[in-house]
Formats: C-alpha cells, structure tokens, sequence
C-alpha cells in the first residue's frame, strides 16, 4: 500500500490542473463520477482524499467495500465492481471554477468511456454538475429515466463534506440502494 501523507499548502497550490488518472475496466458495476478533482485529491493523486469528504465512509456503510477504505487504496474498488472518474479532469479548488464548455466537453468525453468499458450503471456524484453538464435542469435524484448506451444512469448526493444535506448514515443507505 502506498504511504499516507498530507499535502503541504505548496503542494496543493502546484496541484491547480494536475489531473488524477481514472479507475475503469470493462464491464463494471458501476463507475462512479466526481465532478472534477479536488486539489487535495490531486495533490495526492488519490480519488475522493480530502479529510471530511464521506465518499468512502459512504462506500462502507453502502456496503459497497466490506471494510472502510483509505483513499490511497482507491484502486481496489475495481476489484469490487467499482469505478473512478470525472466529468472534468483537471483539479481545481471549486467545482464552480468550471466553465460550461469544459463541462459539455466533459460528457463527451464520459459518454465515450461508458461506451466504450460498459459499466451497468454510471453513479453521479452530485446533481448540480450532473445537470449542467448534461442539460437536464429538472434532473432529481436517484434512478434517472434516461441511459447512457446501456448503462443506468444515477444522480447520489455530493459527498463533499461541504454538503450539509446529508450525512453518513442517510448516504450509506443512497449508495446502497444504488448497488443493489
């Protein structure tokens, strides 16, 4: 296992575009999609890192990972069914610093890839940049009607930790419902 560490405040300021590399192979579960990397997760090149986001505390109590993962272990979510990648990816320190034209080319270039690896079920993590990105304003969440190819398609709230809506224990039984 890769060494923990914290990035210093030089190092998160050198992460500004840094990109983190996708975790997707053919035939997934599900791929889950961040709206673009944060610059703590680019700083350590690892998804969902920052202390306080509750993706991977989510993960467990969903019952997705059968123990609660490190983010520097985000690569054996594969191994689980489980992928990683984003709408945008370059790293920035709000997803509101996106501009509507990286987020349009973004779906492309997601639309490609669930084209292309065919995972059963696309997990957006976030409404907000589900629905500017793809244009589906009135989007809510859960289960949404439409597909991509034959992937279902969900909209989860934002693990952030900067999204007071939900906590822990109410994301869990979401990304539960989602995994079933």
């Amino acid at each position: 296992m890769e060494e923990i560490w914290k990035p210093t405040p030089q190092q998160l300021e050198q992460a500004i575009h840094k990109q983190l590399p996708d975790l997707i192979e053919p035939d997934l579960k599900a791929l889950f999609v961040g709206t673009n990397p944060g610059l703590y997760s680019a700083a350590v090149g690892h998804h969902f890192a920052r202390p306080g986001n509750r993706f991977w505390p989510a993960m467990h109590r969903g019952k997705i990972t059968e123990r609660l993962y490190s983010p520097f272990e985000d690569d054996k979510l594969l191994a689980r069914g489980g992928g990683l990648t984003n709408i945008v990816s370059r790293a920035s320190k709000r997803a509101d610093e996106l501009s509507k034209a990286e987020l349009d080319a973004g779906a492309d270039i997601l639309t490609k890839k669930v084209l292309k690896f065919c995972p059963q079920k696309v997990v957006f993590l976030g409404i907000i940049s589900y629905r500017k990105a793809f244009g589906r304003n009135k989007a809510q969440l859960g289960l949404q009607a439409e597909r991509i190819g034959t992937a279902e398609v969900w909209v989860l709230p934002n693990p952030s930790g900067l999204n007071a809506h939900y906590q822990i224990p109410e994301l869990g039984k979401i990304f539960a419902r989602m995994w079933r």
